[in-house]
């Protein structure tokens, strides 16, 4: 009778605890059902944050000089937290630094010669996207007694410039033959190695010609009274109609452009208005470029600033304008642009 009453005992404890076992069970299954239910947006978030775009800094080089000086602004910005956007920017002070970090990957956006884009999208195989237009011509002619009105009053001067083998010296060449000069035979150029060096010619030859571009051009007015006889963005565009000159551009790696297209558009957006307030507010400009090591004195950066020809340009325009702008480079030295001319994709 005892051991009747045991089994049935514990035939009892065993069916108490299966039954509590599905009890927990089916209560945590409707927990989870439940929540599902009231929150079905948790679904949906975690699908969306699964395909958004990381946040990530654009590594962004700029040349100390005109190119750069749009980014000034910009520059300031980042360092007081204003953009959604991080950047990261570094000063350089010569284009090769700059090629070096975009083969290498190691910059991401980069102000540069236009020239040299076409140079480094024939490096690369196509890898470089030029974003916009930030800097059209920068190079002026000057004299401390104003003889010269016009291109054809070259003949028989002395030109001091510097730039040999690359922008200055295809645009010089390219001004005098649409005139009727033979860069050759019609005027003697004598090319320096530094612009520091063109500050000096004056004193050397009063009746020199000097080609120089901004800020140095500014400078040599400022500290020795000369006076700009000619501007060659203009005497350009008076000889060029299927071409700007377009002397600096904003490049971009097509892996990061592909990467992060939002973040690109954000920069672009960010830095137009950078680009905008440098126009608007030169002074203050100047000194965030004297701070950032872009131009040396904050007094010459406000100074030079209306002539630097800081631009935005874009789209059609801008491709319709360098590319006539690279294809008089190409017919003077193919190699300036990389040996052949950029296809539609270089344009972004």
């Amino acid at each position: 009778m005892k051991k009747v009453f045991c089994f049935f005992l514990a035939f009892i404890l065993l069916f108490s605890l299966v039954a509590c076992s599905k009890a927990n069970n089916n209560d945590e299954q409707a927990e989870q059902a439940a929540a599902v239910e009231a929150t079905p947006e948790n679904v949906t978030a975690v699908e969306e944050e699964e395909i958004t775009e990381e946040p990530t800094t654009l590594r962004v080089f700029m040349l100390a000089g005109p190119t750069g000086i749009g980014a000034a602004n910009m520059i300031a910005g980042n360092d007081e937290g204003k953009y959604e956007q991080s950047y990261e920017f570094t000063i350089a002070t010569a284009p090769d630094e700059v090629v070096g970090k975009i083969i290498k990957g190691e910059a991401d956006i980069a102000a540069i010669p236009t020239n040299l884009a076409s140079v480094l999208y024939s490096k690369t195989e196509g890898d470089i996207t030029v974003l916009g237009v930030n800097t059209l011509g920068v190079l002026s002619i000057l004299e401390m007694e104003k003889t010269v009105n016009s291109v054809s009053d070259l003949k028989g001067k002395t030109i001091y410039t510097t730039g040999n083998g690359a922008n200055p010296q295809y645009i010089l060449e390219y001004v005098l033959r649409e005139n009727g000069l033979d860069p050759e035979k019609d005027v003697t150029i004598v090319y320096k190695t530094e612009n520091t060096e063109l500050a000096t010619v004056f004193s050397e030859d009063a009746e020199a010609v000097v080609m120089a571009p901004q800020p140095v051009a500014t400078s040599i007015v400022l500290n020795t009274g000369a006076v700009v006889s000619l501007n060659m963005t203009e005497e350009w565009s008076k000889i060029a109609d299927d071409s700007a000159l377009m002397m600096g551009c904003v490049a971009i790696r097509n892996e990061v452009l592909a990467a992060y297209p939002e973040a690109v558009k954000t920069f672009i957006d960010d830095y137009a208005a950078s680009i905008e307030a440098a126009n608007n507010d030169p002074a203050t400009t100047g000194q965030y470029c004297e701070e950032y090591g872009i131009v040396a004195k904050a007094a010459l950066a406000t100074k030079a600033i209306p002539d630097c020809n800081i631009v935005w340009i874009t789209g059609q325009e801008m491709k319709d304008g360098l590319s006539g702008y690279l294809n008089v480079l190409f017919e003077a030295n193919p190699a300036s642009v990389g040996g052949k001319l950029p296809e539609d994709g270089f344009y972004y």
